[in-house]
This record gives C-alpha cells, sequence and structure tokens, in this order.
C-alpha cells in the first residue's frame, strides 16, 4: 500500500459485515509498516462523544425523532473530528475510523431523512475534515443477520421498527431483532449508491467471503486510492 501517513481512513457496511476484523487487521498493518495509527468509533470516541451514544444507545429510538437522531450524531461526530481525528491527521497519523456521515446516509435515511440534508448537516460538523477514503464492506442483509446470530424477522413497517439500535456494538437483542429485513435491505442499498452522491472517495468490498480475501481487496483499494 501506499503511504497512509496523515490519512482518514473510514471502514463502514451494513451490521454484520466484518467491519470489525477488518479494522484490527489494518491497524496491525500500519503498525507493522512502521506508521502510525489512530483508531476512532462514531458515535463516541470522546468523552462527550461517549455520553451522546450512551443517549444513542441507552432508550428507545421509538420515541426519537429521526432528526433528533441525527443531529445527536453529527454533534458526536463534531467532537471526535475536532478532538482526535484533525489532530491525528495533523501529527501525520492514519486515522481508521469504525462508521462515519456514510453511516447515517445509510442508516438515518432509511428511516426518512433527506440524504441532501444529511450531506449538510455534515458540512456544519466536520468541516473539510471528509474522510481520503471510505470503504464500505457490502454483505447481503440475509447474511449480515445470520452473522450476527439475529432472524430476519418480517414485521409492520413504522418508526418504532426503523430505529438506529442495529447499527451498534452492545444493542440489545430484542431492539435488533425487531428491525424489519426491508429496512436493512434499504440501509445495504443505500450503502451501495453512496459513490454517487457521497463526499471523498467511496469503494465497495464484496464482503461476503473469507476474511483474509476481503483484507486483501482492501489492500488493493487503499493503494488505488486518489492522493
Amino acid at each position: 500500500m501506499k503511504s497512509l501517513a496523515g490519512k482518514f481512513i473510514v471502514i463502514d457496511g451494513p451490521d454484520g459485515s466484518g467491519k470489525g476484523t477488518q479494522i484490527d487487521r489494518l491497524a496491525a498493518h500500519i503498525a507493522a509498516e512502521g506508521g502510525a495509527c489512530v483508531r476512532a468509533k462514531d458515535p463516541g470516541g470522546t468523552a462527550i462523544g461517549d455520553r451522546i451514544r450512551h443517549v444513542l444507545l441507552g432508550y428507545d429510538l421509538a420515541e426519537m425523532d429521526v432528526r433528533c437522531e441525527t443531529l445527536l450524531f453529527m454533534a458526536s461526530r463534531a467532537q471526535l473530528v475536532a478532538e482526535v481525528v484533525r489532530p491525528a491527521i495533523t501529527a501525520g497519523k492514519t486515522v481508521v475510523c469504525d462508521r462515519f456521515i456514510s453511516a447515517t446516509c445509510a442508516y438515518q435515511v432509511a428511516a426518512g431523512f433527506p440524504r441532501e440534508d444529511v450531506i449538510r448537516l455534515g458540512e456544519l460538523a466536520v468541516g473539510a475534515t471528509w474522510p481520503d477514503l471510505t470503504l464500505i464492506l457490502d454483505v447481503p442483509s440475509e447474511v449480515g443477520f445470520e452473522r450476527t446470530g439475529r432472524k430476519p424477522h418480517l414485521v409492520k413497517r413504522g418508526r418504532a421498527e426503523a430505529g438506529q439500535f442495529a447499527m451498534f456494538d452492545g444493542a440489545t437483542p430484542d431492539a435488533m431483532e425487531r428491525r424489519p429485513i426491508e429496512y436493512h435491505r434499504r440501509v445495504r442499498q443505500i450503502f451501495l449508491e453512496l459513490p454517487q452522491f457521497y463526499p471523498g472517495a467511496v469503494r465497495i468490498i464484496d464482503a461476503n467471503r473469507p476474511a483474509d480475501d476481503v483484507f486483501a481487496a482492501i489492500r488493493e483499494a487503499l493503494s488505488d486510492a486518489p492522493e
């Protein structure tokens, strides 16, 4: 891979796509090559961001308006960029982040928030600090459900079933299980559409294959990324 010093890399994708495994491998690879890697997570990653994350994790999102939900995510990102991402980039380190605004483009837009408003709010929250490259690990929704141990229930649509819990590690299984499979299919489809409207470079990686093959594709995407 070309030098990733001073680069901001995001790995995102549907639930069960294997983000955690690939982030571990990429961070280890950067370190083995003598680079300095700073890992970040979204939402959270700072003391203030973790408090916002607690609000998003600890309450029934069926009672939260999607606009409030989206603004909370953006508030967490504003703090993450100011406190973690920008200082690391300035110091010549590589930032590898688990999810970012790309996730809100998929999950909140699937819940009914206009995608152009997501981008506009993102610009207010992070300014010019958008990822140099966003890697979307793509898996069919049914595969993601199987990997996370959930059953793809078909349930009635509505705000109560279209919340955000499934984005988070540590979310309660009951809350995740009541997300309809149709919602997750829509989330996946929006992830696949990101290269058409998302600021910065986006690469789609087929993650429905062995982890070694996925990481090889990630390395290739990073090698081909624009300077």
